[in-house]
């Protein structure tokens, strides 16, 4: 006899925690249980295009930086081609010196995240319109559900940003901006700033994918 389903309690759910850290990147949270590790570089010497680095925060509705988010990445080669055979929108070759892919979490003293990463170039999209050279990102921590989807865009490619058609589905103007990342290029290596801000004023924008 099968059981009534109003008899049947709720399975104990719970967001993402600390364990995480140990199934997903173990050597950062002090666990060396894999023998390749995945990591926060998607680029060696062989691969094509300019270098560069990725770094910030992700911010609760409090404002206080999250120290156990982990984060994914993955972006096109610097001939706006991704890595994958069904990839077929671009002419550009496939770059086998760049995985395209990489994950991170942020660090547990100073909370900031890093990718070493080369800058993407255009993508082309949907109807062959061009996508200004972006990264994008997926973002989970305590207090999430669900995963959460966003892009990076870089502060200098004002003039391919302006056009991109993803970024003018966001009818509130002013907060484009928040998919924006700041350029330091005082060092050797360009430094794009992006932090990712949860809830709250200056809430990022997030994606439904």
């Amino acid at each position: 006899m099968v059981q009534s389903l109003d008899y049947l309690k709720e399975t104990a759910s719970q967001t993402a925690g600390p364990y995480v850290h140990i199934g997903l990147i173990p050597k950062q949270a002090g666990f060396d249980i894999f023998e390749n590790n995945f990591t926060n570089i998607l680029a060696d010497e062989n691969t094509r295009g300019e270098r560069i680095i990725v770094e910030g925060r992700v911010i609760d509705g409090t404002g206080t930086p999250l120290r156990d988010a982990l984060l994914e990445i993955w972006q096109a080669n610097a001939d706006g081609r991704y890595n994958h055979e069904l990839d077929r929108q671009k002419s550009g070759k496939v770059d086998e010196g760049f995985r395209g892919w990489g994950r991170t979490g942020t660090d547990f003293d100073t909370a900031v995240y890093r990718f070493e990463t080369i800058k993407p170039g255009v993508v082309s999209g949907r109807n062959n319109r061009d996508m200004a050279p972006h990264i994008n990102f997926w973002i989970v921590a305590r207090g999430i559900n669900i995963g959460l989807n966003t892009r990076m865009y870089f502060a200098d490619e004002a003039d391919k940003n302006a056009n991109d058609p993803v970024l003018n589905l966001i009818e509130q103007h002013e907060r484009r901006k928040t998919l924006i990342a700041s350029l330091d290029d005082s060092g050797p290596l360009p430094v794009y700033r992006f932090d990712i801000v949860l809830q709250g004023e200056n809430e990022t924008v997030f994606f439904d994918v």
